[in-house]
């Protein structure tokens, strides 16, 4: 099989019929065009939602639930034992919120190889105090630069930094809907007034948006020690301490091991976001759906041509078996004709793919909700790019090969009869 002359034959007929071999390219390229950009722009999407979502919210959640308790004293009398007991309006037992032996449970954590970072957090309810204007609000007390190494709490701080925060113990890093209720700008103070009643003066060192409006109205950031003091509690008081992972499949776990060992409640976040993956895998789905789809309609399309190429070649299919060419020799030229025409529509799709992929990535998108956010979000994966060439070139080879497999059955003593 001489396959320079296959191909010389093979290029020779597409130049013969330009018009249809074009049409034919044009479809591979505006499909694999579509594809890479509708993937690229759809997994960025996904990836931003993510990131809001995923992002902040860590592996697993360690703290301490109050919650009634499921023994009473009722069960626990031998009287009754046998009978059925019905106890109404039972209460929560009395406990505190603080995770007991919390020092100890995080440098047992931190020890783990599989643990990229455990972290302590203190929450406060607090009153918001500005002239006459009081709020009511949620503080939470963290180590700043490990929120900002493990869960980018940097992304979200509109205006100033998180190491202001971490540089000053009076500070506060107060939510962007607080700030616009309260008419504040940083620099000035604001006094927190705790449940049981202390006053306390903070200077503003920041502002945070998460982009969910009812988190930015109610909630702020300071230091742990500032959380503790405003509790009246000393440095060994932690109310949730937040794990995250190398792994993120290891996450449930872990949290039921702790659950257990420690008689805590430990939420991994694959339980706790559970719906939002469920969201995004549908999204995935139906990105890869409609880009398929475009592919294999552009795959009929090289079939329909290079079966009418058949029939209008079968003058030339003839005088090529009777020279000498094989049935087999006739099938790899039709097939490599397909192969062609799939990778330089292929190519092609890949360039244009990738400069709408740019293009959208530069066009400006701007919302309060992500005031981070200044373009639209484009994930150019190489993946998408090896998908789409190896797409192109299986989508046409099986679009040529029944026509080829058709050309290589011709008989040509049939047709120079009918001749």
């Amino acid at each position: 099989m001489n396959w320079s002359t296959i191909l010389g034959i093979s290029k020779t007929h597409l130049r013969s019929r330009i018009k249809q071999s074009s049409i034919a390219a044009l479809g591979v390229t505006f499909g694999i065009g579509t594809f890479v950009t509708l993937a690229s722009f759809m997994t960025g999407l996904n990836g931003l939602l993510d990131g809001l979502i995923l992002n902040r919210t860590p592996h697993v959640h360690i703290y301490n639930e109050i919650e009634p308790s499921e023994q009473q004293p009722i069960t626990l009398a031998e009287e009754f034992s046998e009978g059925i007991n019905l106890v109404r309006s039972i209460k929560p037992k009395k406990s505190q919120l603080r995770i007991h032996n919390a020092l100890p449970l995080l440098n047992y954590l931190r020890q783990q190889e599989s643990v990229r970072g455990a972290i302590p957090q203190v929450q406060a309810q607090v009153f918001y105090l500005a002239g006459s204007i009081e709020l009511n609000g949620l503080v939470f007390g963290v180590d700043v630069m490990e929120e900002e190494r493990l869960f980018n709490i940097g992304d979200y701080v509109i205006e100033g930094d998180p190491q202001d925060l971490a540089r000053n113990k009076n500070g506060i890093i107060l939510g962007a809907g607080l700030s616009k209720k309260m008419s504040l700008k940083i620099g000035d103070r604001v006094q927190l007034s705790s449940v049981k009643g202390g006053l306390f003066p903070l200077k503003i060192v920041g502002f945070y948006q998460s982009g969910l409006a009812e988190i930015d109205d109610v909630q702020s950031y300071v230091n742990l020690a500032t959380a503790q003091r405003i509790l009246g509690e000393g440095k060994n008081y932690i109310s949730d301490i937040n794990v995250k992972l190398y792994d993120m499949a290891e996450a449930p776990l872990m949290a039921k091991q702790i659950s257990d060992q420690y008689d805590l409640t430990a939420i991994d976040i694959k339980t706790a976001n559970a719906q939002f993956e469920t969201g995004t895998q549908i999204r995935n789905i139906i990105t890869y759906a409609v880009s398929i789809t475009l592919l294999i309609v552009a795959g009929f399309g090289i079939y329909n041509i290079l079966n009418m190429m058949i029939y209008e070649k079968m003058n030339d299919i003839a005088i090529l078996k009777a020279t000498g060419f094989s049935g087999k020799d006739v099938k790899m030229i039709f097939i490599s004709q397909a192969l062609l025409i799939g990778i330089i529509g292929g190519v092609l799709g890949l360039i244009i793919g990738y400069g709408l992929s740019v293009a959208i990535s530069y066009i400006p998108f701007e919302t309060e909700a992500l005031p981070t956010l200044k373009t639209f979000p484009v994930n150019n994966d190489p993946t998408f790019y090896l998908i789409g060439i190896v797409f192109a070139l299986a989508a046409t080879f099986f679009a040529g090969y029944l026509p080829a497999a058709k050309a290589e059955k011709i008989d040509p003593v049939d047709i120079i009869r009918g001749q």
